[in-house]
């Protein structure tokens, strides 16, 4: 299975890229959610990576999408700004356990 980013800057795309990860840059919420249901129908991507900004902008859309499907994984990633939210891993981590 492989990863795939979405991204909402250039920089991240081809750091990413760099390392081996396929992606694309978007710039309206619209394109990224359309982007997000293309990608949980293939079956050869794995995990989802959104920047912080792209997620924060889809948020409720990317929730929808991990309720209704087991894979892929969709997680956020820091952007060229840092993680804006502190509490993130934890919080990640209780959802993911039940707590």
């Amino acid at each position: 299975m492989k990863m795939y980013l979405i991204s909402d800057n250039i920089d991240t795309q081809i750091g990413m890229r760099l390392a081996g990860i396929d992606g694309v840059t978007v710039h309206e919420t619209e394109e990224a959610q359309t982007r997000l249901d293309a990608l949980m129908q293939d079956k050869n991507i794995g995990v989802i990576l959104v920047t912080q900004t792209i997620y924060a902008q889809c948020e409720e859309h990317i929730n929808f999408l991990k309720n209704k499907y087991k894979l892929p994984l969709i997680t956020r990633i820091p952007d060229r700004h840092g993680m804006q939210d502190n509490e993130y891993l934890t919080r990640y981590v209780r959802e993911a356990i039940g707590m």
